[in-house]
């Protein structure tokens, strides 16, 4: 997954190769924190609305990345209508770190070892930098919503509840 401290992750690659641009924001993680996303948001000082979370969703047989603020959840029959389907569930760990190549916790929906269909929350459109993970737990990038769409293929919608 790239080096400790603010080395290169398969993210922030794929990143640079795309020609985007992109900040990095790395701190102590805490291994007893129990929101990840929200940890990360309050020790970079960030709104929690701006602090996305990837999560794996298991979609007709496949996966499917839904990206969320890090303060709501996961609206799984919306994340189904949203790419066509009947229904959704979470996806199991395991799978979901094979697929992406990354941990659980330190999941970035950018740089994956297999190309998924990718829904970001429309509410990231409402702000001119989100921070997603970077790759590896305590480690978060911040870019523009309309980068990470391009560089994800991933279509908008709302996802998110609560």
């Amino acid at each position: 997954m790239g080096a400790k401290g603010s080395g290169g992750t398969p993210a922030t690659v794929a990143l640079a190769k795309a020609g985007i641009e992109f900040t990095t924001h790395a701190y102590e993680h805490d291994p007893a924190a129990p929101s990840y996303g929200l940890e990360a948001a309050h020790v970079l000082g960030l709104p929690h609305e701006q602090v996305f979370k990837t999560l794996l969703v298991q979609v007709d047989g496949s996966l499917v990345v839904g990206i969320v603020p890090v303060a709501g959840k996961l609206d799984l029959k919306a994340l189904a209508v949203a790419v066509g389907a009947k229904r959704a569930e979470m996806a199991d760990p395991t799978a979901a770190e094979r697929a992406t190549g990354y941990v659980v916790g330190g999941i970035s929906p950018i740089g994956q070892r297999k190309v998924l269909r990718t829904v970001l929350d429309d509410s990231a459109l409402n702000f001119e930098t989100i921070y997603v993970s970077g790759g590896r737990r305590g480690f978060d990038l911040g870019l523009r919503p309309a980068d990470l769409v391009t560089i994800t293929r991933a279509i908008t919608s709302m996802i998110a509840r609560g």
